[in-house]
């Protein structure tokens, strides 16, 4: 879990995950001697900051979102909100501007429906301010902000360990409605021919998705993937006896948005472990919900 942890540390919201890709950069080159298969590392010059890792043959693909939520320094002491994080007044927020470290507090004014910081002095206006990191660590649990989605990040970091055939594909903007999908998706279709994608990402705990249950495979949230695609995922985590769960919502989104929307036939899954207190600095996962995801994962590379 100290992985996890450095991920939950690195100041990347949507817009800005140049330090998530730096750190992923260094990550794979330090330790991919050590992986079953030397993935050819695709980046720059056209990708933004966006990072491809590709091994052998590909069939299919792993998008995982570098970003988080946060909030954007406005005028007069505003905040502007980046994705959909959780309000609440006495939040710790964390960032850096022209003068230093910043270390302050969200305040949420209900009747004006505003939002500001609480510092000693003015902020920088576009300053990205993030929930201040606080890892904790159970044996059956770990606890921080932005397991949404340093979590799938760190998921594929395990699978690359063993990945003989595929493509991990390290996006951004996934918060703010995306962005950088759609052309990924154009280049590893034309390049290697893919149209095959499983969404490493997390879900929601609700009334039918349960903590310590298993992973989660998503029949659909706001759009229906194709269902014998779908079926098939299914089929294999029954087959192999991998705790999971089927996730049947009707709002929410991913990366497989921009894949479901695009003009490439992309048939696309969500699979991911279901966390509760979504959005906030208490965001908490199951460890075996965790394991079951790698597991999940490292099956499905082998036989989609």
């Amino acid at each position: 879990m100290e992985l996890l942890r450095q991920l939950c540390q690195i100041h990347a919201p949507s817009g800005n995950e140049v330090l998530m890709k730096e750190f992923l950069l260094s990550y794979v080159q330090e330790h991919q001697d050590t992986w079953k298969t030397k993935p050819q590392i695709i980046h720059g010059e056209g990708f933004q900051d966006c990072l491809l890792l590709v091994f052998g043959k590909p069939r299919t693909v792993i998008f995982a979102h570098m970003d988080s939520i946060g909030f954007m320094v406005r005028y007069g002491r505003q905040l502007i909100r980046i994705g959909g994080p959780e309000l609440m007044t006495g939040y710790e927020l964390v960032g850096e501007d022209s003068q230093g470290k910043i270390s302050c507090t969200l305040v949420v004014d209900e009747e004006e429906r505003d939002l500001h910081y609480d510092f000693e002095r003015e902020i920088d206006r576009g300053t990205e301010l993030v929930f201040k990191p606080d890892f904790r660590e159970t044996d059956e649990t770990v606890q921080c902000c932005y397991l949404d989605n340093r979590l799938g990040v760190w998921n594929v970091l395990q699978v690359a360990e063993t990945l003989e055939d595929g493509i991990i594909a390290f996006g951004c903007w996934e918060e703010t409605g995306g962005g950088s999908v759609g052309y990924l998706a154009k280049y590893m279709h034309e390049t290697y021919g893919v149209t095959q994608a499983l969404i490493s990402d997390i879900t929601w705990v609700t009334e039918g998705v349960h903590a310590g249950q298993g992973v989660v495979i998503s029949l659909r949230d706001s759009l229906i993937p194709r269902r014998s695609f779908v079926q098939k995922i299914i089929r294999l985590a029954q087959e192999a006896g991998i705790p999971h769960q089927v996730e049947v919502e009707s709002a929410g989104g991913s990366d497989g948005k921009e894949l479901h929307y695009g003009n490439i036939p992309w048939d696309w899954c969500f699979v991911g472990a279901p966390e509760d207190n979504v959005h906030s600095p208490e965001e908490i996962v199951h460890k075996s919900d965790i394991y079951a995801m790698v597991e999940l994962y490292n099956l499905l590379m082998v036989e989609l």
